[in-house]
């Protein structure tokens, strides 16, 4: 049975998905932009900026439904500046480098365009049982 999850703590979808769907013990999260969170303003000008901003509010929609990093399993991470990928590198190491729990497996993507002109979008997948 799938079930969409909506959160309270980031900007409404302006189309209709959810920011989580739950099949069974999976949770599948769509693509997080470096978004406000009471306002949906892209922040960051870089796309180290925009990485540490999505893996803020990652954690803050993994906090509202009970989720850790223990349940991470996959992250596709989306740019359109790949030859800037250091500084997503370093945002990621900046919050993982802390976390005891092996990290998840990890995809890059280089594309022509995000939407709101965003430099990084990252999805990820959880498992929890």
């Amino acid at each position: 049975m799938r079930k969409a999850l909506l959160s309270q703590n980031l900007p409404k979808p302006a189309f209709k998905y959810s920011h989580l769907t739950q099949v069974g013990a999976h949770y599948y999260m769509s693509g997080l932009l470096a978004q406000d969170r009471q306002t949906g303003v892209l922040i960051g000008d870089t796309p180290g900026e925009q990485a540490g901003k999505i893996l803020e509010n990652v954690q803050v929609l993994m906090a509202e439904f009970g989720l850790g990093f223990e349940h991470l399993a996959m992250a596709r991470i989306f740019t359109t500046q790949m030859e800037k990928f250091a500084e997503i590198n370093a945002a990621w190491e900046k919050i993982f480098s802390h976390i005891s729990e092996a990290p998840p497996a990890r995809t890059s993507i280089g594309v022509a365009a995000l939407p709101l002109g965003a430099k990084v979008e990252i999805e990820f997948t959880f498992y929890k049982e």
